[in-house]
């Protein structure tokens, strides 16, 4: 029984398939400076440095682009004039923007009542943002993520594939696999979907983005996994002669972050620690906020609140979101991850 409905599903996905075309429009990939009058070993330059789109070009600086080797300050004009005629960085309309929001995807979290939550679930082109202490759930929802993410879309799946960058060590692909049964899918080809890179220091962590392009200019991605975000900026960053060059990084990482989910129309869901806040309220029983601090608060699109509940039960609050309103939702951990909680 199993089998056939893999099977239908993965014709599902080929027939999707051909729908995903129409992304192709997106981004311009970065090979039609040429047809402008780059020089091709330029470009090629340009995709050493892990620039592959024009779109992801005009998103860098002319000082960046000059401190890549071989490119002098003429050729960095030169190239960001032909990129502006391929791709338009101006004004355009509202109505244009109401069109480009028709290509967000909407990826299901696996639970009804916290997509209700999420307007139709995780949104690509935004980062979505989960904090809480540990055992609260993040970790799963990531987990179920993986798989949801590579259902079609009449499934409420993206149709893509997962990059999941892991900083703490807590991704487990055995737990993939039951999660993959449940929503009929086969674990092998779930797994051989999700391209996994475990880092071990902040540089490390920044680099692994910046290899990126490369693989979502080239293959359909819909998801990008970061656990946890903030964890090796914590380590590799102590005391308070340290935080402002601390915060400084993590803004570049995070302003990387943003510009991969604009650039490919993936969704960023990025997992966050917490840190105790003493003076955080006479009234509040357990004060502690997100880590991280301002910075990563206006970097993220969607921030969740994850704390535990009864048992298995996990409670998730939209702590802030530009188009949601601040409301809570009840979940379950199960084997097959994250789902309905029972009442």
């Amino acid at each position: 029984m199993t089998i056939s409905r893999a099977e239908e599903s993965s014709q599902l996905q080929l027939v999707e398939r051909e729908d995903v075309d129409d992304d192709e429009d997106l981004f311009e990939a970065i090979d039609k400076l040429i047809a402008q009058g780059i020089n091709a070993g330029d470009v090629k330059k340009l995709q050493d440095a892990g620039i592959y789109t024009c779109n992801g070009l005009m998103m860098h600086t002319k000082k960046n682009l000059t401190g890549i080797k071989g490119l002098s300050e003429a050729k960095v004009d030169k190239i960001c004039e032909a990129a502006e005629k391929i791709v338009n960085f101006g004004y355009v309309t509202g109505s244009d923007v109401l069109l480009k929001r028709k290509s967000v995807v909407r990826i299901t979290t696996g639970s009804q009542a916290l997509d209700e939550l999420l307007g139709g679930g995780i949104e690509t082109l935004s980062i979505t943002e989960a904090f809480g202490e540990f055992r609260s759930g993040k970790t799963q929802l990531a987990h179920t993520l993986c798989v949801s993410t590579q259902l079609p879309t009449s499934m409420r799946g993206g149709n893509g594939k997962v990059a999941y960058i892991d900083t703490e060590g807590t991704f487990r692909p055995d737990r993939i696999v039951p999660i993959a049964e449940r929503f009929g899918l086969d674990p092998g080809a779930v797994l051989d979907n999700i391209i996994y890179a475990r880092a071990y220091t902040y540089e490390h962590q920044y680099n692994l983005l910046l290899g990126l392009a490369a693989k979502m200019s080239e293959e359909p991605f819909r998801l990008l996994i970061v656990d946890s975000v903030i964890a090796l900026f914590r380590v590799d960053f102590t005391g308070r002669g340290e935080l402002a060059e601390r915060q400084q990084k993590l803004a570049q990482m995070l302003s990387r972050i943003t510009k991969i989910a604009e650039e490919f129309n993936v969704a960023v869901y990025m997992t966050n620690q917490v840190i105790a806040d003493p003076g955080g309220g006479v009234f509040v029983t357990d004060p502690k906020k997100p880590a991280g601090g301002h910075v990563l608060a206006h970097a993220a699109t969607i921030r969740l609140m994850f704390r535990k509940g009864k048992g298995e039960q996990r409670v998730c609050k939209v702590f802030d979101a530009p188009n949601l309103p601040e409301a809570e939702a009840i979940s379950l951990i199960t084997p097959g991850g994250i789902a309905d909680a029972k009442d």
